[in-house]
């Protein structure tokens, strides 16, 4: 009986991965008596904190826990079965479904997770009536369901209507889409099964796999894609030109599925890799696209730098048809390879490459980076070739963009030499750009006029803030206060003082640098929004003068005393001026008066406001959700921005960009505020409002923007905003699109020779200019300073801090003083909303000088040490006596550091901690 017992405890322990997953807590606990009261709590308790699964997991070692009662295991399965968990009854009683079946119903499952975002726009009371009807939901499912709707909206129910039918036997697919068809959910039907509107209602007798599984996703392309992917399907090298929204992505995954299957055909292996610019675009390309439409035939895998998976990306590549990834990954398994490394990656392994946004392909970019490792292995192979030698694979290439721009030409001449450049670049033997006929769609756009302000108190003040400041600091400006050429001025004054360790004009500059952005933001948004950024840059610049032990002032100026008594005295009257309405800028009411117009002239209004700055972002997010008149037409506001870290303002994770865009997707949201992270790339839904407030860049972006405005009848609207100027730069930009547009065509007229021949010219330039570049960077290493010549001192107050002797680098990429003197020199500053876990290093806090505060960097935790890691940004660097303060990457200094040894270290703390004992 005891072996009986040990094999059923075996059994479950080996099955808990899935059981866990299958069990719903509640109504198994109700049919298991032999559980006692305390047991029953300590699995409740598990779930209220730590969730469904890990109170699972205590049932589970409750339910195995010795001594085991009379009939335990009997007890167990009855009760699965009696709370509604037949399909973990099944694995129990040694009748799990066949492994084909089990994988299409895992696959099911994860497909189900993976669009759970739009499932949530379901009806879902019709929905859970039909899957009760259909037998895929029980009578307490249907209770659960419901009470969830009605305590919390459809959302919730239709969250938990999802977590409890993914748990039943396989099968359930197939049954919930003919309910999704009963209900008339015809969105949501295409969406799943990847279908169009004519084939809705194809295999309803149920010819979908075992399991019930997704019906094959079928890539019907229209005709403007079937002629652009034409000669990518016949092995040539082509750039795809569409615009946003036309599907470019759509038809990659067509000519890859083409690509993939005629290797197979003649039996050889194809191996493609999709290579995206920003990490949101790997999940959205995997997930919407590639994987959706691939799955059934081919292996398809995504890997970015927020991914695990990136330690063993030589793997994944072997194992996988499909890699979509960050192009820097690539780079860096390439240079593995090249340098002997590791095992790496060769451009050889691969068979198609797909470059996204590919108009990146230019000097200095990492898609050039990888392309310039083509170009040379291609220049090489036509040597091998005359020499009658085996020549290198190579991949086929295939870049896609909206716009390749101008690269700032004036003259139609220089706008086809940047084109060709491209081309030449990723050795396209053709631009392809097709007219989109009937579904091309142009937004109406207008720029409605902007009254001029009559008057700013809350700007002269901070004005006049600003020309004490000048006078202080013997400062003469000859660019007006609040515009883009004060501040590049104040950034110089600010250079030069480091360099010649003047902590009065260097910590003059970093305030007047903040009072100019002030200026700036309060012609942007509102006063309050812009004295609450003035003002908390003032609280961190007195908490720099705390030390954080002793609670002790470190050094304070009489600058830095008349500065921060400066704000003071006239912070109660910006206060006052920012609660009058009357003196807001007039660009924020007309804003407000377009939104207006927009959303109560639109039936479903959905639309995009681009913004200069992260700050604006956030700031008019909060305003528009503050604005009744704004609620009462159904606003629904939020923002999204960039994840790196140069900005004073928290960047967003990935995850919290895919959040706001799945509710932007599914309705919660109905106006985005976005920074140019949206501009480019996302895949942010049918939008008929896309405005432009105070932001215009180049024709790239331009033309990206107007392309977010996909829906019929939209409207493109640029909103000026002071000191902008983006009138006259759309102007521009509009003149630059049509020189882009003539100098595409020109090129496409060209005869193949001729293209041929500038294209080869191109490319070999480029390898020259590739050579002469890395000899520099040679002889450049070669002459590389003495680390222990190059002294550090801080940027404010000009203090020596350590020369490079004492810097170590870790894992080539982070630079740490670890010696016991320079732990001297600094505070530490813990900040929680700063902590990063990368793969063995952890950042979760600040250093800065013990003497005035400036900060040098963060604290990282490496393997259990903790290492204070250098911002080179924070310090001056001197070379043979000159002084030099604009560098802001480590790399920018020809300096060879030692390689940190963790070993080493750690034996010296051991040590020391010996010692101490």
């Amino acid at each position: 009986m005891a072996t009986d017992d040990n094999a059923r405890v075996n059994l479950i322990v080996d099955l808990t991965p899935r059981l866990r997953k299958l069990i719903d807590i509640e109504p198994v606990l109700d049919h298991i008596p032999s559980l006692s009261p305390d047991q029953r709590e300590l699995i409740r308790g598990k779930a209220a904190s730590d969730g469904r699964l890990k109170a699972a997991d205590v049932l589970i070692q409750q339910v195995v826990k010795e001594p085991h009662p009379h009939g335990w295991f009997r007890e167990f399965v009855d009760a699965l079965v009696a709370g509604g968990c037949d399909h973990a009854a099944d694995y129990m009683e040694a009748s799990p479904p066949h492994p084909e079946v089990e994988a299409d119903n895992d696959h099911c499952v994860r497909f189900i997770e993976l669009l759970s975002p739009s499932l949530l726009g379901m009806k879902t009371g019709d929905v859970t009536l039909g899957c009760f009807s259909a037998g895929i939901l029980s009578d307490d499912d249907r209770e659960k369901i419901n009470a969830e709707i009605t305590s919390d909206g459809n959302r919730r129910g239709a969250r938990e209507l999802l977590r409890r039918i993914v748990r039943r036997r396989p099968g359930w697919f197939s049954t919930f889409l003919q309910v999704l068809r009963e209900t008339e959910h015809g969105a949501l039907l295409r969406e799943l099964t990847g279908g169009t509107e004519n084939n809705d209602k194809k295999d309803e007798t149920g010819t979908a796999a075992a399991a019930g599984g997704p019906e094959k996703a079928d890539i019907v392309l229209r005709d403007y894609q079937m002629d652009v992917a034409r000669p990518a399907l016949e092995g040539k090298n082509i750039i795809i030109c569409l615009p946003t929204g036309s599907g470019k992505t759509r038809v990659a995954v067509y000519i890859t599925k083409k690509h993939l299957d005629s290797r197979r055909r003649e039996g050889k292996s194809g191996k493609v890799v999709v290579l995206v610019n920003k990490v949101p675009l790997v999940e959205q390309h995997y997930s919407t696209e590639f994987w959706k439409f691939l799955k059934d035939k081919y292996k398809v895998e995504k890997v970015s730098g927020d991914s695990q998976l990136k330690i063993s990306f030589t793997e994944i590549v072997k194992k996988n048809d499909v890699i979509i990834c960050t192009a820097q990954i690539l780079e860096n398994y390439l240079e593995r390879s090249n340098t002997g490394e590791d095992e790496g990656v060769l451009l050889s392994d691969l068979t198609l490459i797909v470059i996204d946004e590919c108009h990146h392909t230019q000097k200095g970019e990492v898609y050039n980076h990888i392309m310039m490792r083509y170009l040379k292995q291609k220049h090489k192979n036509v040597r091998l070739k005359k020499e009658q030698k085996e020549q290198v694979a190579i991949p086929q290439l295939l870049g896609l963009t909206a716009s390749p721009g101008v690269g700032g030409a004036t003259k139609m001449e220089k706008a086809e030499e940047h084109i060709l450049r491209i081309c030449a670049n990723l050795d396209a033997s053709k631009i392809m750009r097709e007219s989109l006929g009937k579904f091309k769609k142009e937004p109406h756009k207008t720029i409605p006029t902007v009254e001029e302000r009559k008057e700013d108190p809350f700007g002269d003040v901070i004005k006049k803030i600003m020309n004490a400041i000048h006078a202080h600091a013997d400062l003469h400006p000859t660019c007006d206060l609040g515009s883009q050429n004060y501040e590049q001025w104040v950034v110089q004054q600010g250079r030069t003082a480091a360099n010649e360790e003047n902590q009065t004009l260097c910590v003059c500059a970093e305030h007047l640098r903040q009072y100019n952005e002030g200026l700036q933001q309060s012609n942007t948004i509102r006063m309050c929004d812009a004295f609450r950024f003035l003002n908390n840059f003032q609280e961190e610049e007195m908490k720099r003068k705390i030390a954080p032990e002793a609670e002790t002032p470190i050094q304070i100026t009489d600058t830095e005393r008349f500065l921060f008594n400066l704000f003071k005295e006239n912070k109660e009257k910006l206060q006052m001026l920012a609660k009058h309405p009357e003196y807001e800028n007039k660009s924020l009411s007309t804003l407000r008066t377009e939104i207006l117009k927009q959303f109560t002239s639109r039936e479903n209004a959905r639309g995009i406001i681009f913004t200069r700055t992260r700050l604006s972002a956030i700031a008019l997010s909060q305003w528009i959700q503050e604005n009744p008149k704004l609620q009462e037409v159904g606003v629904k506001a939020s923002h999204v921005i960039g994840g790196g870290s140069q900005s004073i303002v928290k960047p967003m994770t990935s995850a919290e960009q895919r959040d706001v865009l799945n509710k932007f997707q599914n309705g919660e949201i109905n106006l985005l505020i976005a920074t140019t992270v949206a501009e480019e790339g996302l895949d942010i839904p049918e939008c008929n409002v896309v405005i432009r407030y105070g932001l215009v860049t180049n024709e790239i972006a331009m033309i990206q923007a107007q392309g977010r405005g996909r829906a019929e009848d939209s409207s493109y609207i640029l909103v000026e905003v002071k000191g902008s100027g983006v009138v006259e730069k759309e102007t521009v930009n509009e003149y630059r699109k049509t020189m882009m547009d003539k100098a595409i065509d020109k090129i496409k007229k060209m005869s193949q020779v001729e293209y041929d021949k500038r294209i080869m010219e191109f490319q070999i330039q480029a390898i020259m200019e590739e050579k002469v570049r890395m000899k520099k960077k040679k002889q450049k290493e070669i002459k590389n300073e003495s680390p222990s010549e190059v002294l550090f001192s801080c940027r404010r107050c000009g203090k020596h801090v350590c020369t490079g002797e004492d810097i170590q680098i870790i894992k080539n990429a982070h630079r740490v003083n670890v010696s016991t003197q320079f732990r001297e020199l600094f505070n530490q500053t813990e900040n929680t909303s700063l902590q990063k876990r990368l793969l063995d290093c952890e950042t979760s806090g600040f250093f800065a000088c013990k003497d005035c505060g400036q900060r040098w960097g963060s604290m990282m935790l490496h393997r259990g040490i903790e290492c204070p890691c250098l911002h080179v940004k924070n310090f001056v660097v001197t070379f043979n006596g000159k002084k030099d303060s604009k560098y802001t990457q480590w790399s920018e200094i020809a300096i060879q550091l030692r390689t940190f040894d963790y070993v080493e270290h750690a034996h010296l703390m051991v040590q020391s901690s010996d010692d101490e004992d």
